[in-house]
């Protein structure tokens, strides 16, 4: 691959919902590194997987309820870590866990979690990712056996570990983010966690989980849905989140037909994280 970029300078109004949509719809492209700016995002793409028409589906862009403008340009050798040292804060959930990078000082919370910041998704920062690590605190993971289906940078795995859960298996995928998530577990020093790429395709081996966590996107959810249900145990906790508070009757109407039953749920920003059990 080519270490030329392709960076995309967007101004959004409002600013903060729009930077989410914006970043989770372009997420679901070659798009594959966002910075958050004080007018907006900045997204970036290998020049050699840039296309004239990246963003034909990105339909925010064409949503009236925000103004959006953007530029874009040519990049050498973009130096994520340098970018992200100058714009990447950590993040505090409910006082409980943090999420820093290794250039921060470290805190005193019951889960410190350190990251090294090369995207946005994944971090924390993002609503969906805030919201799940909020139902795993809540959870009580020892000893359970966890999948964590589009793992990203792996904090959520990480978390898990942290929490007692053991074995754990986190899948994703993109290629950066199965070398990320590696590098993530190693920073760790987590002990039970097992990093693959690949997408659901790779669960037909006959696992089964205690716990199932996927971040994905509502398209994807719905069609990988009884798979996953496949997947887990008698009595086991299926946690959902990457799409919207409009989508949830969809998500709720393919799980209870699969035998799940509804327990709960967390929104942000119109973003929701649902909890469902197999009984």
């Amino acid at each position: 691959m080519s270490n030329t970029y392709i960076g995309y300078h967007f101004t959004i109004e409002p600013l903060e919902l729009g930077s989410e949509i914006l970043i989770a719809e372009l997420g679901e492209t070659a798009f594959e590194s966002f910075i958050e700016t004080e007018t907006g995002v900045s997204a970036f793409v290998q020049k050699d997987l840039w296309t004239a028409n990246i963003l034909e589906d990105i339909y925010i862009l064409e949503n009236p309820e925000f103004k959006i403008e953007y530029t874009f340009e040519e990049i050498e050798q973009v130096n994520w870590n340098e970018e992200w040292e100058k714009n990447f804060s950590p993040i505090d959930v409910d006082g409980i866990c943090h999420v820093r990078a290794p250039f921060h000082e470290p805190t005193n919370a019951t889960f410190e979690i350190v990251i090294e910041p090369k995207m946005s998704f994944g971090t924390g920062h993002h609503e969906t990712t805030h919201m799940v690590i909020q139902h795993l605190l809540e959870l009580e993971l020892t000893n359970k056996k966890t999948m964590d289906m589009g793992c990203g940078t792996a904090i959520l795995a990480i978390l898990a570990e942290m929490k007692g859960a053991q074995p754990i298996d986190a899948v994703d995928i993109d290629n950066w983010c199965y070398l990320n998530s590696i590098e993530n577990t190693e920073r760790n020093n987590c002990q039970h966690i097992s990093v693959y790429e690949g997408d659901a395709s790779w669960l037909n081996q006959g696992q089964k989980y205690d716990v199932f966590i996927a971040n994905i996107n509502r398209n994807i959810l719905l069609n990988d849905m009884s798979t996953y249900v496949n997947c887990m145990n008698n009595e086991a906790t299926l946690l959902l989140s990457g799409f919207y508070s409009e989508d949830i009757p969809a998500i709720q109407e393919c799980c209870e037909a699969l035998g799940l039953t509804f327990i709960s749920k967390k929104e942000r920003n119109n973003w929701v994280a649902l909890k469902f059990e197999k009984k």
